[in-house]
């Protein structure tokens, strides 16, 4: 059966698009959800006028999503921890939920319902797909780790060591006044005292 989906549905396909299902799956879910429509002549002709009415728009749409696109494709690979058994193999699952938080934490908002994540069993590198649009789909890299194992810290810079006060110098010694040489001439004893002066010689009367 053919139906018009009014809606993007991850593996089946994008709004506006006609596919085929299975009848019960269309008549179960797809149109009573009002995921689809049944398309019928009368219904492709409406959704052909629309679509020609829409060009422009769909054009810009599309533009939206390669701007997005890029802006996922450059963010850096996303890490994402589970816990681990020691074999290496994950308990759990990653889903687009968990990628969906890493593009946000990284500053790219998306519809998680757009992000579609391969099977992954073990701690190593992948990829994942963000389909924005039936021409532009975008790529997620990932890295799962075990969230057990502390992350290797970074190079801790080495404190520098606070350089000891300088030691305050101490104040220069004033120099003690030079002791100011005597004379040469008044500073030794003079060379040869001034000779006593003889007494002068009694004399001795002369014998009368």
């Amino acid at each position: 059966m053919e139906i018009i989906l009014k809606e993007d549905i991850i593996g089946l396909g994008f709004k506006n698009d006609i596919v085929k299902v299975k009848n019960g799956y269309a008549n179960n879910y797809l149109v009573p959800t009002g995921k689809a429509a049944y398309a019928t002549e009368s219904a492709k002709k409406v959704l052909a006028e629309d679509l020609r009415q829409k060009a422009h728009k769909l054009a810009k749409i599309k533009e939206e999503a390669e701007a997005l696109a890029a802006k996922i494709n450059a963010v850096p690979a996303l890490i994402i921890p589970m816990k681990v058994s020691t074999t290496g193999t994950i308990y759990g699952s990653v889903t687009n939920v968990q990628i969906a938080e890493g593009l946000a934490a990284a500053g790219v908002e998306v519809d998680r319902k757009k992000i579609v994540v391969g099977e992954v069993k073990a701690v190593g590198s992948y990829t994942a797909s963000v389909k924005l649009h039936k021409e532009v789909t975008a790529t997620v890299e990932f890295t799962v780790v075990n969230d057990a194992e502390p992350e290797a810290p970074a190079e801790e810079e080495v404190p520098a060591v606070e350089e000891a006060p300088a030691v305050e110098k101490a104040p220069a010694v004033e120099e003690a006044p030079a002791v100011e040489e005597a004379p040469a001439a008044e500073e030794a004893a003079p060379a040869e005292e001034p000779a006593a002066e003889e007494a002068p010689a009694e004399e001795t009367p002369a014998e009368e």
